[in-house]
């Protein structure tokens, strides 16, 4: 079975290609997840962030951004404390912070998924790379939806990470055209689109 090149590194890279990467995500709850792991994600390396993200759903109160928005020192302290998430300061800090953010981006247009959906027309984009090196690292896309976070006081969002969000929750569809996946992805946006 062919699959993108980076998800044979491990098994949990693989189970994560396999059923997460490129599937488009309209929960508001599951959109922030991603949107923090993503931004811890800085400087590491995916798999370091998968291998935590149990920890970080249980540190972070399951992504409840209203819980999160309202984090205290005392609750940072007990995160800077907590080996199963990245600790880091400003990446915990940028956490509540986007939690706050994100709120708001709820309040005023009803959802994080239709104000994170503009930024590709409502529909996924469909690429048709024939191999990974192929695939950029941003887009104007990607920096437009950088940009409008930065602008709504966001952290941890420049234009890769944004563009990094946008393949994880199928805003583009970035498998390469021979991956087992490639297909299903597009059938599915094409269906659901």
């Amino acid at each position: 079975m062919n699959r993108c090149a980076w998800a044979n590194a491990s098994d949990i890279l693989q189970s994560y290609h396999d059923n997460e990467w490129g599937v488009q995500v309209h929960d508001d709850r599951l959109l922030f997840e991603f949107l923090i792991l993503e931004g811890a994600q800085a400087g590491l390396s995916w798999v370091t962030i998968l291998k935590k993200r149990q920890g970080y759903r249980k540190a972070f109160d399951n992504f409840e951004v209203q819980k999160i928005s309202r984090y205290t020192d005392n609750k940072i302290s007990q995160l800077l404390a907590n080996p199963q998430i990245v600790r880091n300061r400003l990446k915990i800090n940028a956490a509540i912070t986007n939690a706050r953010a994100f709120c708001t981006i709820q309040h005023e247009f009803g959802s994080f998924d239709k104000y994170v959906w503009q930024f590709v027309d409502g529909k996924p984009i469909q690429n048709s790379w024939t191999k990974v090196s192929d695939i950029p690292a941003s887009t104007p896309e990607s920096d437009a939806m950088s940009k409008d976070l930065k602008k709504r006081g966001f952290k941890f969002v420049g234009t890769t990470i944004c563009y990094a969000f946008m393949q994880a929750v199928g805003m583009v569809n970035d498998h390469i055209i021979d991956c087992f996946r490639y297909s299903i992805i597009r059938k599915n946006s094409i269906s659901t689109g």
